[in-house]
């Protein structure tokens, strides 16, 4: 049976009311802390620059610098945030890695380990139900833990 391309296709991939959320975040690797960012509207060089402005605030440790790696995205390098970054870079400094080598990023495999723990083969119903249940997991990452500092280790 072929379908004309007026009418209407029975088959949606995605429904037409999905929502999605995402997140930023950081572990710190002394002791393993996660300090995240709820991101509900498009990644954006507006939303770092807050979340980097947060992480600064409380990661920061007097007579440390916070140093964050982070990839190639294009919001990490967005301009709205390079003079802030020039400013605060005795304190606080992004360093890139190789374009296309997510397998470098730590913090790739902390969000495969969020899946794992809080979303794998679970049915949720609406979409703060899953923000509960990744929240949930990390508010606990939120204190510092060996399973984090561990997972993103490089030694």
């Amino acid at each position: 049976m072929w379908i004309a391309p007026e009418e209407k296709d029975p088959v949606l991939l995605h429904h037409p009311t999905r929502k999605a959320v995402g997140y930023y975040g950081a572990v710190r690797l002394r002791d393993g802390k996660f300090i995240y960012r709820r991101e509900e509207e498009l990644f954006q060089g507006e939303g770092f620059w807050h979340f980097m402005l947060d992480l600064r605030k409380k990661g920061q440790t007097p007579g440390r610098q916070i140093v964050a790696i982070t990839d190639n995205a294009k919001y990490h390098h967005a301009s709205i945030h390079q003079a802030w970054r020039v400013a605060v870079a005795r304190e606080f400094q992004l360093h890139f890695l190789p374009p296309y080598s997510p397998e470098l990023n730590p913090i790739e495999r902390v969000w495969k380990l969020a899946r794992r723990n809080c979303l794998h083969n679970r049915y949720f119903a609406r979409l703060e139900e899953v923000i509960g249940s990744v929240e949930r997991q990390f508010v606990q990452w939120n204190r510092p833990n060996e399973i984090l500092r561990r997972l993103c280790s490089l030694v």
